[in-house]
């Protein structure tokens, strides 16, 4: 099993409006950030996987849900980061 630690340091957050905090155990200023114009231009690259960490209540709540993007919750990295592939761009994203 890939360790989760490792997998967050290749991941990228989207910085909305709202902003981001970095998943657990990295700190926020070691995450590479993603601008929501380049997010935008990569949509639907294999490369590419869209993850949002939003909570259950705001993601049902929310009808802005970026298409093709898969939901996980945030406080389970641990139990789903493995099933993503190391080659790809992973991006988190909360708004």
């Amino acid at each position: 099993m890939r360790n989760a630690v490792g997998f967050l340091v290749s991941l990228m957050l989207v910085e909305a409006s709202f902003g981001c905090a970095a998943p657990a155990k990295i700190a926020a200023k070691d995450v590479p950030r993603m601008q929501v114009d380049e997010l935008n231009a990569r949509l639907g690259d294999p490369a590419l996987v869209v993850v949002d960490v939003r909570t259950a209540g705001d993601w049902e709540g929310s009808t802005a849900k970026i298409k093709g993007a898969i939901r996980e919750a945030s406080k389970s990295v641990a139990d789903w980061a493995s099933n993503y592939p190391k080659d790809k761009t992973i991006v988190l994203y909360c708004t």
